[in-house]
């Protein structure tokens, strides 16, 4: 079974506030690529088209035993989410300062492709700094308690 794959640089860069678990419309081997862990999230966004919520920039390797149909690796995808979902999205992106970004690629329990989107908020320099240094002193705290 192939582990998912996670947006660290998100946490990094954003506060998330709110997660959503949305579908992605994928071609064959694009499903084929993310059981091979073949994901990365560098750069890549979501955004609304009409009412519709796009992934952009999310690089899905392309499939190594892939014939000539095989997939482009950067495009945009399509998220499934009900509508009510996507209203309540929309409103919150209208407040000045949020962003959509996937924060993690994975297989549910039906072997199906999800992605966890995350709605949040620009960290200033200051906050990463931040970040970091609370990161430092918990791996300082794990250290001693091993």
């Amino acid at each position: 079974m192939a582990k998912e794959m996670n947006n660290r640089q998100a946490y990094y860069n954003y506060y998330i506030e709110d997660k959503y678990v949305a579908g992605i419309v994928l071609l064959g081997t694009e499903v084929k690529s993310i059981r091979d862990g073949k994901v990365s999230f560098n750069d890549s966004f979501c955004f609304f088209d009409g009412s519709e919520l796009w992934v952009r920039a999310l690089y899905i390797a392309e499939y190594t035993h892939g014939t000539a149909n095989n997939h482009i690796a950067v495009h945009d995808r399509k998220l499934l989410l009900q509508k009510r979902e996507l209203k309540k999205i929309q409103a919150k992106l209208k407040e000045k300062g949020y962003t959509i970004v996937p924060l993690r690629v994975f297989l549910n329990e039906k072997n199906l492709v999800k992605v966890e989107i995350g709605l949040g908020k620009g960290k200033k320099l200051h906050d990463k700094r931040e970040t970091i240094k609370d990161r430092d002193v918990q791996k300082e705290i794990k250290r001693f308690l091993k």
